[in-house]
């Protein structure tokens, strides 16, 4: 019977689709392997804050917290710290509630999967994450996929079979993981308003990035109170653990019943929550020059790629560069890596079938001349090979 997985493990080495878990240790900017020392531009630290550690020094002076969990939350697994959050960013959010999740998948999965039933309809950003596909294809409801940022398309699924069920919902992410491009959150508030429907939105790599505090996309547009639910992640730009979503008393009390991911999931430890709530009041509120120079520097890197014909897009911190086919971005990869760059490929099947690229994920403590190269040095590459 194990045949069939070997065969299946062969063919994706055959189409450059194997994964394999590297071994591999984190130095501030840098990142280890094998002993080399490369420029980290894989990770989602888009400030900087997780191997920092004088931040882990200060909070550690703060208190004492748990190291472990050993039950559930609707057990013993919520104290103090776990409301304090929670009402922390119920009242930066302008929402009833808030709940945490172990994770951004977590949070995803639980909220899609016991919001929906077979009465209710989804339509979703062809490109959201995993995370919430898989927890529509949970649900019972229907399912239906607008084109990327189409706005349009999705209008026209609206208008064609909203009448047929009992609540709709709008997902999509507010800057695509992908993609470093950012969803019209206006736009989505106009519609979702227009056909009566639910708007909820991943603003898992925008907050603690964009926005006059940080929190996202949605307070950069100031619609914090137009979309029903926002979700977001501390395991990005935050630099700790777990996620969390944000909405009314009714639906955050549904969730806690309802939610199997939150339900039969072991808590976090304390010291994971502690931490998260150190770094939005104590670091976060401190970084607005540091988040400008961020996304300065994107847009530089943008700038410079497109000048030398790269094909690339966005407007967020998330730079793609479409390679094409699946060898040639690992071929890719393992050049810039020879050149002190660590870049990773992003391949089909996570991407669609010859749109294969690297991902250049900044982080706020690059220095432009750091980078400044790599254009020249992708197409030289691109050339090569």
């Amino acid at each position: 019977m194990i045949n069939r997985y070997i065969k299946e493990l062969a063919e994706l080495e055959d189409i450059s689709s194997l994964r394999k878990v590297s071994d591999i240790k984190k130095e501030g900017k840098y990142i280890f392997v094998e002993g080399k020392r490369l420029l980290n531009l894989s990770s989602n630290d888009y400030l900087g804050l997780a191997e920092n550690k004088d931040i882990v020094r200060d909070f550690l002076k703060t208190g004492e917290y748990s190291f472990g969990s050993a039950s559930a939350r609707l057990l013993t697994g919520t104290s103090s710290v776990y409301k304090e959050l929670e009402v922390l960013l119920s009242c930066l959010f302008n929402k009833d509630s808030a709940l945490l999740f172990n994770s951004g998948y977590h949070a995803n999965v639980g909220i899609m999967s016991s919001l929906l039933s077979k009465r209710d309809v989804v339509f979703s950003d062809k490109l959201n994450h995993a995370s919430m596909i898989d927890g529509i294809r949970l649900s019972e409801s229907k399912f239906y996929r607008y084109k990327h940022l189409d706005y349009n398309h999705l209008e026209e699924l609206l208008i064609k079979h909203r009448q047929d069920y009992d609540i709709a919902y709008i997902a999509t992410e507010s800057v695509f993981s992908m993609d470093g491009d950012c969803a019209d959150i206006k736009r989505l508030v106009e519609i979702k308003k227009k056909y009566n429907a639910i708007l909820i939105v991943d603003e898992a790599h925008a907050f603690g990035v964009l926005g006059p505090t940080g929190l996202g996309l949605i307070e950069q547009e100031g619609l914090l109170d137009q979309v029903d639910l926002i979700v977001a992640t501390f395991g990005k730009a935050i630099a700790s653990m777990g996620a969390f979503v944000v909405g009314s008393d009714v639906i955050v009390k549904y969730l806690v019943n309802k939610a199997r991911s939150f339900i039969f999931s072991t808590s976090l430890p304390e010291v994971n929550i502690a931490f998260s709530q150190y770094v939005i009041e104590n670091i976060l509120p401190n970084t607005k020059n540091t988040r400008k120079e961020l996304l300065k520097m994107a847009q530089f890197l943008r700038t410079d790629l497109e000048k030398i014909g790269l094909n690339t897009f966005g407007c967020s911190h998330i730079i793609p560069v479409i390679i094409g086919g699946n060898e040639e971005a690992v071929s890719l990869c393992n050049s810039l890596q020879e050149s002190e760059f660590y870049l990773l490929p992003i391949r089909h099947p996570t991407v669609a079938k010859n749109t294969a690229r690297i991902r250049v994920s900044l982080r706020a403590d690059l220095k432009v001349n750091e980078i400044k190269d790599l254009p020249s040095l992708i197409l030289k590459n691109i050339r090569k090979n």
